[in-house]
């Protein structure tokens, strides 16, 4: 996993920009730790991070062909790439028929030679997670590339005759041509729990959509989809589809645990991660090896945990119930609660997003696992996105979310009590407009949804929340986990992310998804012979929260922080009587779940506004009524 950036610009010579792309660079050190690069042309310039997991002896990047181009003096291209291939052994042998010859063994060449031989159609050959820049010095064009499910992240800034990139908006925002703004419209993003594709909390800036690549040449930007979901028929019967689940499950799992450095596995115990733990120990055992696995755990948390509907069961003896069974070398990684609230490890958090989004303490505890799982192993192997595939989340059954006429999450939250605006004053709660917004999104995303012709209307409701899920939830997820991991230098790999997988889910019906009678009934069944009946039968249970007044207390004072004087960044919207009820809910015990997430995205929203200097801009009629300025 790697970091890139790189600048295309028709109206200036950037040979003379290097210390403003050496800049650009600095700022993805964290992803890339073991080296990095530089490469220019008159209008094209090109940086790199690297973190070496294939070949790291000869993977050095930016990377440029032996061919010249046309000039003679300069390669025939040049990509800086961050990912993983995971089919590029087959590739390889497949352009070697064609001629091509490889001075390494690393992915990055295999894409780049892929370029020339296939043109854009490579990227339709590619299975894996990646994010990619290449200059074809021929054409005087750039093309940024994005996988299939956004796995891995790229932003970039349009510029009048050109364009600005980078894995992180911090390499963005490195160059003196980017400006850190924010109007109504991403405000609105920040506070609504969703990831509209292609939008940014950064006015100017954009997200390459995922299955998305980005031409960039002397006529301007295009952006073009090079894949999306398609609804077709299942045609195979229940034993079929369990049969196809396994076998590719099989096929993906070794594939992923392709690196030239240690891999380990995160395992919490939950059918997820312990079906990628089962079969990454069956390629250890077959090597004469153990797969190394990490759970996290709170100090006190065996003493304040309360079981929930989204946490029925605490993790810890599930997984090891699971090490024991497979045979994993098993360690528990314990996170001191009072750490999760240093201002230092919270500042790094949001150093980590560059946005302002947020879940709750999870952010803070996982970028802690990670760093300490990183002390062990570059590459970790985890099972985010089985619950977007199979259905495994709440609200795919819950009558109410089914039938709710917005997004399912924020209907569900909203039943217990989320309401994004709750601690805002209502003249910008109103001002932003923030219900027809989301209004306004959900039907845009609603026309998205591939329909199936003669499909049951229970059935068409399924497929419109598996595809709200997948492109509007999931890439929330996906960036959490690369930010928090690629913060310690820690590629994160996600099986259930295969495109292929996907794909096939995606038009599996209700019914078989569900054929056991339990959410995620399919998967149980593709992974019977793997898992103790414990960990088979358990019922889905969220990664662990904090649950400790201390630590809510703890995020009240960092409201108030943001609230208090008149340069305050939240001086003026934020509401004190809301302020105040959450602050008597801390004295008779812990906040809820939700009233915890909402506390902690107005605390990361203010810190957002400070640390970045984020000049909001919400228009002549939206402005703090006269006399709040100021008041908290």
């Amino acid at each position: 996993m790697c970091g890139i950036t790189g600048w295309v610009d028709f109206s200036r010579d950037l040979t003379t920009e290097s210390a403003t792309l050496d800049a650009m660079v600095r700022t993805l050190v964290h992803r890339g730790p073991d080296d990095g690069g530089t490469w220019f042309d008159t209008h094209a310039a090109l940086g790199h991070r690297r973190l070496a997991v294939v070949d790291p002896e000869r993977g050095v990047q930016p990377m440029a062909t032996p061919e010249r181009g046309p000039r003679g003096e300069l390669p025939r291209a040049v990509i800086s790439y961050g990912g993983e291939i995971y089919n590029h052994r087959e590739l390889r042998g497949e352009l070697a028929l064609h001629g091509h010859r490889f001075a390494t063994s690393s992915d990055t060449e295999v894409a780049l030679r892929a370029y020339l031989q296939w043109g854009t159609d490579f990227v339709h050959r590619l299975n894996g997670m990646y994010s990619l820049a290449l200059w074809d010095t021929a054409r005087e064009e750039l093309l940024l590339v994005r996988d299939r499910l956004g796995v891995k992240p790229l932003y970039y800034h349009p510029l009048p005759l050109g364009v600005l990139f980078g894995s992180e908006p911090k390499a963005l925002l490195a160059n003196p041509l980017v400006r850190a703004g924010a109007s109504a419209e991403e405000l609105c993003d920040a506070l609504l729990f969703l990831r509209t594709p292609g939008r940014v909390p950064f006015t100017g800036m954009r997200e390459l959509v995922p299955g998305h690549l980005l031409r960039v040449g002397r006529g301007g930007l295009r952006e073009e989809r090079y894949w999306a979901l398609e609804a077709r028929p299942h045609t195979d019967d229940l034993p079929t589809t369990v049969a196809t689940v396994r076998e590719l499950l099989d096929d993906i799992v070794p594939r992923q645990m392709i690196a030239d450095v240690p891999l380990v596995a995160l395992l919490s115990g939950g059918l997820d991660s312990s079906t990628v733990t089962a079969l990454a120990q069956r390629v250890r055992a077959a090597e004469g090896e153990r797969i190394a696995t990490f759970a996290v755990d709170f100090t006190g948390h065996a003493e304040h945990f309360r079981g929930d509907l989204i946490r029925p069961t605490p993790d810890g003896p599930y997984a090891r119930a699971v090490a024991e069974h497979v045979g994993s070398a098993h360690r528990t990684i314990t996170l001191d609660r009072a750490a999760l609230l240093d201002p230092a490890v919270r500042g790094s958090v949001l150093a980590a997003w560059d946005l302002p989004f947020n879940f709750a303490d999870l952010d803070v505890s996982l970028h802690q696992l990670f760093a300490a799982v990183r002390e062990h192993a570059p590459v970790a192997l985890s099972g985010e996105g089985a619950d977007e595939v199979f259905g495994g989340y709440l609200w795919f059954s819950d009558p109410a979310a089914r039938a709710a006429g917005t997004f399912p999450w924020l209907a569900l939250g909203a039943h217990r009590g989320l309401d994004p605006g709750a601690l805002f004053r209502p003249w910008f709660v109103e001002g932003i407009d923030l219900a027809a917004y989301r209004a306004d999104l959900y039907h845009s995303a609603l026309a998205e949804v591939p329909r199936l012709d003669g499909e049951s209307p229970e059935d068409r409701r399924t497929r419109e929340l598996s595809h709200l899920t997948l492109t509007r939830w999931l890439p929330i997820l996906l960036d959490k986990k690369d930010r928090m991991g690629m913060a310690s230098g820690l590629e994160g790999r996600v099986p259930f992310c295969d495109h292929r997988l996907v794909e096939y889910l995606f038009n599996v019906p209700w019914a078989m998804k569900t054929c056991t009678g339990q959410e995620k009934g399919l998967l149980r069944e593709a992974a019977a012979d793997l898992l103790p009946q414990s960990v088979l039968r358990r019922t889905k249970a969220a990664y662990p929260s904090i649950q400790d007044p201390a630590y809510d207390r703890g995020l009240l004072a960092g409201l108030r922080a943001s609230t208090a004087g008149d340069d305050a960044p939240l001086a003026g919207y934020v509401d004190p009587a809301a302020v105040r009820r959450l602050s008597d809910r801390t004295t008779d015990g812990t906040l809820s779940e939700f009233e915890r997430i909402l506390l902690e995205s107005t605390v990361r929203l203010g810190d957002w506004l400070r640390t970045y200097r984020v000049d909001v801009d919400l228009g002549p009629h939206r402005r703090p009524p006269q006399g709040l300025q100021g008041a908290s």
